[in-house]
Order: C-alpha cells, then structure tokens, then sequence
C-alpha cells in the first residue's frame, strides 16, 4: 500500500512549506491507521508482558531473549487478560462515547470506571475509589486526593483521544483535559495529553521526530514532564544511533519519585515522565522500524508493557495496519472478535466504532465528507496552562512500619517529622467463608480526630493507600490509627509511611 504523505519533516523540522489550513485524507487510509493504533498498541502491550516491571531501575539488556509467535495475544487473553488494563480503559471510554455522544461528560466516564470490575491499580484505582465514594473528577484525579496523580495512568490509557483526532491535536488535548482528569493532574495529565498529540499527528505526519516534537509544543515549557522529553529530543540529536546514552541520562537526571509511595526510595518507578521518556526513546531510536520502536520501549524497563503499547500505536497510527510487518501481527487474528475483560468490545469493533468517531470530530472540528475522503481542518498545537503536583514537597524518609488493624490490635500510633505523610496497605478477609466488608478505622493527628476511613476487602472498590495528609505544618507529629469496625478474622494492614517536608533536603556532596 503506497502512503499519502502529507506534510514531511526533517530531523524534526519543516521543510519551508507553510503547513495548510486543511489535510486531504483518504476514508480508506484514515480506517487503515485506525487499525494500526488500536493493533499497534495491542501488539506493543503483548510482547513487553512478560518484563513488567520485572527490570526496575536498570535496562533489559540485548542478549535476553523476550518471545514472541502467534500464541502470545491468545496466552493473555485466556491466562492474565489484567495485562491489557491500558487497552481496556481505552475502551472504556469509547463505549462511552458511542452509547452517549462524544461530548458525554467526565461524569459519564468516571461512573463506568467505577462500576467496572476489571483490575486496576495506582491512580485508577485510587481514582475509582473515589469516585465510588462520591469524589468526582476533576477532584478524584487531584494530587491531594489521589497520591498516585503524577503516574503513568492516564498516560498508558489516552491513546482513544489522538485516534478519533486526526490532525486535530487541540481537540485530543480538550478531551484528555477532560477525561484524564478523573485520575491524574499534573504531570500525569500531561503524560496523556502528550501522548493523544503524537496519536493525532502521526494521521498527518510521516516524520516521527516531527511527530514527537510538535506534540510536545501542546505542554508547558515550566513542566518537569516537557522538560524531561525535551531532554531526550536533545540527547538524542547528540547521539542518535544509542538509545542507551540517553537512557542512562534520563536515569540519572528523571528516575526518582515524589508523588508514588510505592516508587518513593525504591527501585521502582511508574512516574509518567520517565515512562514517558521511554516511549520516546522507541519512537526516536526506532526511526520508523516498528520492531526496533517497540523492543527499545520495552527494554528501557519498568512498566515495559504500556511504554511499547503506546510506541506502537502511535508509530502504527503513522504507517498504518497494512505496514505493520506481518511477523509482529502474527496471532492478531486470534484475538480480533474477543472481547477484551469485562468489555464490550473487540478489535474489530473498535476499529469500525473509532472510524465512526474520527468521522464526527472531523465534521464537528470544521472539516469536510467526500465520496472516498474527509478534508481535515488541521490544528496546529496549543499550550496548555501551567500545573503542579506536590508543589513545594520532598519525600524524606520511608519506614516499613508492618503493623496491623484488628479488632484485638486496635491502635497504630507513629510520629513523623515534616509536613505530610502517606500510609500504604490494605483490607483482608482472612476467612474466605466471611463476606466482604468494609472495615473502618480513625485517623488522628496530634490527638485530633481527621476522618474514618474506610477500606472494602472487596478488590475492585478496594482503598489503594490506607491515609495521606500533605498539609500539615512543618514540624513533629503524632499519627494514630485506631480501630473503628474491624470484625473478627478481618484486618487493615498497615505497610509502608513515606514522610514529606517543604525543606528541601541538601544535596549530597562527596568531595570538599
């Protein structure tokens, strides 16, 4: 199949033609990068499966084998279909669009999150935990209600907004703006946005380093997530043949953590800039290669399933279903009329379902239906405004603090210094004949009562942190726990505190 180009680029820059006001684009090539976002993504989740944060803080060198044949999609499908949690959130949101128009409110969205049963972790899960207790977007993805706010959720899920945005950049951003609010802020917010810019450019664009630079130009420049990607572009230019100098730059400079205790002092990270910058580095040091775009991602490490299924799809938005080599397709067609976990929805569907949204954005974006195409009102990139997640706050100490909440052991009690803290744990059922419940503890703070919280046993409404508190004043304090309703054989794990402080901690120095 022979590739309309459009507009093209050169190491990322115009070639000196004004870019016009419209772009003509054939039906048939439209549903055909339609195909190859959704199958790319697919593609790309599938082979980084097996190395899930199973590499944290270091890369998955070259001679480990990573496998790949037609068995791989139907192997997740049948045995851990949880791998695909970024796929299924995407149709989450499609399923919303079709039954309600695509102006369906955040609202809308986040009830069909939260009445879902697929598994969900991080600020996703936070995200549905609040919503099902009555916290609602934009508040249940707000840094000081969601911990998680600066991870890579909305990030590995936002690839549905560029798909039904082609070449209109700004309008995939106003639905991320929207949407991605339910469970991020931020940087994590940014992760999607950006993510969406590169999906809805790569319709129009054949130049990746074009593709990654313009969707850039839609983030602020004061961002930590622009300024880390930004880095990457320019490490990159200086040695564009080693993905591993720039991966070993990006380490050093980007890998710590603030926002997730989980990633706090830990070899382990899920922040969205970093997995961002990994996604790039497939896409720049891929140079078009699709294999070569997705086993970069993957082997950067940590979350190395979603990193490469969103280099996927955007690169196999940009090329198309028909130039995806049809070895990294092999075993697709197993999977193509499956329902994805608890969905509606499969591939095959999607495809025709996402044509018929791209079809509307493009009329309702000012654009025009031929016989055999759509003319696209082309949107060149817009900033947005400037947001901060844990502003003024710095994780200074981690303590595992390993107790428990029964209705024997009835108190935790623990002192911090600093301004804020986050508890992490859980709620057991130790007794599989018992029922779910939701188990309930207070919390105080320098013997003042704050709140009873609640955590279901239930995993899908479970609570992902147990408490946090990012607005005390500096200084010591007290933090108890106290038991409130915890029936016998049931229990509130209390695992790991990370404490905050608005002093920032000195610099190590090694040498007079």
């Amino acid at each position: 199949m022979t590739i309309i180009i459009f507009f093209s680029g050169c190491k990322g820059q115009a070639i000196g033609v004004k870019i016009p006001d419209t772009v003509n684009i054939k039906k048939e090539l439209l549903l055909d990068k339609i195909k190859g976002g959704w199958a790319g993504q697919v593609i790309g989740c599938t082979y980084g499966g097996p190395t899930e944060f199973r590499w944290n803080g270091t890369m998955i060198d070259d001679n480990v084998p990573i496998p790949w044949d037609s068995t791989r999609m139907m192997w997740y499908f049948d045995n851990f279909p949880g791998l695909y949690d970024d796929i299924y959130m995407d149709l989450t949101f499609i399923d919303v669009f079709e039954k309600h128009g695509l102006d369906a409110s955040d609202t809308l969205h986040a009830r069909a999150i939260a009445q879902s049963k697929y598994q969900l972790w991080a600020a996703n899960q936070n995200a549905r935990y609040n919503i099902l207790n009555g916290i609602m977007p934009p508040a249940s993805g707000h840094w000081k209600n969601n911990p998680h706010a600066d991870d890579i959720d909305f990030q590995i899920e936002s690839d549905f907004a560029g798909l039904i945005s082609p070449g209109m950049v700004n309008s995939a951003v106003e639905i991320c703006d929207k949407i991605g609010r339910i469970m991020n802020s931020g940087d994590g917010l940014y992760g999607g946005m950006f993510v969406a810019a590169m999906y809805s450019l790569a319709f129009v664009h054949d130049d990746i380093e074009y593709i990654v630079e313009k969707a850039l130009e839609t983030l602020p420049k004061e961002s930590k997530y622009y300024q880390c990607i930004a880095d990457i572009i320019k490490w990159y230019r200086q040695n564009p043949d080693d993905w591993k100098h720039a991966w070993f730059e990006a380490q050093k400079k980007w890998s710590h953590d603030i926002g997730s205790p989980d990633g706090v002092f830990a070899a382990y990270n899920i922040d969205a800039k970093i997995n961002g910058a990994y996604i790039v580095m497939g896409l720049l040091y891929g140079k078009g290669d699709y294999g070569a775009t997705i086993d970069i991602s993957t082997r950067c490490g940590y979350d190395s399933d979603c990193n490469p299924a969103n280099a996927g799809g955007i690169l196999g938005t940009m090329i198309g279903y028909s130039n995806i080599p049809n070895y990294w397709k092999q075993g697709i067609d197993k999977i193509d009329d499956l329902n994805f976990a608890y969905t509606e929805l499969s591939l095959n569907q999607v495809y025709d379902i996402g044509f018929k949204h791209a079809s509307e954005m493009i009329m309702r974006n000012g654009g025009e239906e031929e016989d055999d195409s759509f003319i696209i009102k082309y949107q060149a990139p817009k900033r947005v405004p400037l947001e901060i997640n844990f502003e003024g706050l710095y994780p200074i100490e981690k303590r595992n603090l390993n107790s428990k909440l029964t209705a024997k052991d009835m108190e935790v009690t623990f002192d911090i210094m600093g301004s804020g803290f986050v508890l992490t744990g859980s709620a057991t059922n130790n007794n599989q004949n018992n029922p779910h419940a939701v188990l309930e503890a207070d919390l105080y703070i320098d013997n003042t009562f704050i709140e009873t919280i609640k955590m279901p046993t239930i995993y899908y409404a479970r609570k992902y942190d147990v408490a946090w508190n990012y607005n005390l004043p500096e200084g010591k304090h007290s933090i108890k726990l106290k038991t409130r309703n915890i029936p016998d054989n049931y229990q509130i794990n209390i695992e790991n505190m990370v404490a905050y402080s608005r002093n920032k901690p000195k610099k190590k120095t090694y040498f007079n």
